[in-house]
């Protein structure tokens, strides 16, 4: 897996579990990830060692896993996906479009 999968599955496991880390957790992971700070930059932001930050987000990281681990909403969510797709390019059924729209909406 290069860097650029890693950070987008670590993005879309945040997007699931965000609600179950602490907010330090979440602002350096979103400093990190999505605002593409380095760690020296949030360890000047934070008033944290770079060693600290580094050590707090490689901490959320695993806890991220860890969660998927227990809980696999992530996987389940690819799977609901690769169904869709499925669907959508099998027919013109337009039932079944309409069906997997409103699915989408409700997900």
């Amino acid at each position: 897996m290069d860097i650029l999968e890693k950070t987008l599955e670590l993005q879309s496991l945040y997007d699931l579990y965000n609600p179950l880390l602490t907010d330090k957790q979440k602002r350096y992971f979103e400093q990190y990830y999505f605002d593409d700070f380095s760690i020296s930059e949030i360890s000047e932001n934070e008033n944290i060692s770079r060693n600290g930050v580094h050590d707090l987000l490689k901490r959320t990281v695993q806890k991220l896993y860890d969660l998927e681990m227990k809980l696999h909403l992530h996987e389940q969510a690819k799977k609901r996906e690769e169904i869709h797709q499925k669907y959508d390019k099998k027919g013109s059924d337009e039932t079944i479009h309409k069906l997997l729209e409103e699915l989408r909406k409700v997900e």
